[in-house]
């Protein structure tokens, strides 16, 4: 296991450095590495980590989060409006339905099979775009605008849309039939995970407050509390609660009530990040497998691309009467396309379910992620500052 940890970290930092030099994105440097080294390819990685490989992802997106929630203000957010509610479901939404009218023509799949391929697709990566959006933020691009804190809020809710959506459609397709409730259960689900997770932010502010305490401690606690909140849409199944939006609503309070302990504690979580994003992204690329992605062709490539247009164009329905200026409206079209993190934990499981579908969801997932995660990236940085205001 140990060797394993030196060759992720190693590989990762030496292809992601690489990339940055080329000026494209130290993440598809960090891709490549996870499929060189991965189990279909060198076999580097050991089974005991690829075991726990969605654990390590999933303790990555929860760093992610924390950071997000103690650099956004819940002000900004407020001026936004109707627009990052909108984000949270419509571009989904809009490509999913793209998915479902062109998937039957194009690869001869059944319109419950494109349901489900454009349940997983529909998603857009928090791990990809929220570590930008916290750039953008820090370097005050697009901020005035309240851009990047729509953006980032809208993509840790959209993929509580789409998995409750995947979730209905597997079921339809084992014959369990359709679920009212889980639909019900969106709004619910959102609820919960916005009022716990200000609950929690609020006594654990209070917490580090009424103690001294070194700051590496309170960290530690923070991740600790992160974790705890984690487990509880899992252990709980019949309790509708959206634990990343709660992660990130822990840390959304701790500003409210003291930006300078916000800072402290964001300040900790972009050094955990470091190493946070080589595992994520590396563990990523293990994931994906070659065969699936050599067996893809043109077809898997040419349909990604057009449900991609669908998506911004739910991006545009969203941004119309927002007083956002094309160019801005532009940059919002672009920074929500890139996909990795969903893909990769939930593209295997319709094969795993047994469904017909499942070989042709494992690849345009596949596809997916090798496609829109890198360009779209290096779309977000090579934009940002030519289409928002500073």
């Amino acid at each position: 296991m140990l060797f394993s940890i030196a060759v992720i970290i190693l590989s990762g930092l030496l292809l992601g450095t690489l990339c940055k030099k080329v000026r494209f994105p130290g993440l598809f440097g960090m891709i490549i590495a996870g499929i060189i080294i991965g189990p279909y390819a060198l076999n580097l990685i050991d089974d005991s980590i690829l075991n726990i490989s969605s654990d390590i992802r999933r303790i990555a997106l929860i760093i992610i989060l924390i950071r997000a929630g103690l650099k956004l203000n819940l002000s900004d957010l407020k001026k936004v409006g109707r627009p990052a509610v909108l984000m949270c479901f419509v571009p989904a939404t809009v490509e999913l339905i793209g998915m479902v009218l062109m998937a039957p023509s194009i690869l001869g799949i059944s319109t419950l099979d494109a349901a489900i391929l454009g349940a997983v697709i529909g998603a857009v990566s928090p791990a990809v775009i929220v570590p930008r959006m916290i750039k953008l933020i820090d370097e005050g691009y697009g901020t005035s605008r309240g851009i990047p804190q729509m953006i980032l809020a809208g993509a840790s809710v959209d993929d509580v849309f789409v998995i409750v959506m995947f979730t209905t459609f597997t079921g339809l397709a084992q014959g369990e039939g359709l679920s009212v409730m889980s639909f019900v259960n969106i709004p619910f689900s959102i609820i919960l995970g916005v009022a716990g997770g200000f609950i929690a932010g609020f006594i654990i502010y209070k917490w580090f407050s009424g103690f001294k305490m070194n700051l590496i401690i309170m960290t530690i606690i923070l991740l600790s509390v992160s974790f705890v909140i984690s487990t509880i849409e899992t252990s709980f199944p019949g309790i509708p609660f959206a634990s990343l939006i709660a992660i990130m609503c822990m840390g959304i309070m701790i500003k409210k009530q003291d930006s300078n302990m916000a800072a402290e504690l964001s300040g900790q979580y972009d050094k955990l990040w470091t190493v946070a994003e080589i595992f994520l992204f590396v563990l990523v690329g293990a994931s994906v497998a070659i065969d699936h992605a050599m067996q893809a062709g043109l077809k898997s490539i040419v349909l990604i691309l057009l449900v991609l247009c669908f998506r911004m164009f739910g991006v545009f329905i969203c941004m119309l009467g927002s007083g956002l200026k094309v160019r801005e409206k532009l940059f919002c079209m672009i920074a929500y396309t890139p996909k990795a993190t969903v893909q990769a934990a939930i593209g295997g499981l319709p094969l795993a379910m047994g469904l017909a579908c499942g070989e042709t969801v494992l690849t345009v997932s596949v596809v997916a992620i090798l496609l829109t995660a890198p360009l779209g990236a290096f779309a977000i940085d090579l934009t940002y500052r030519k289409l928002l205001k500073k």
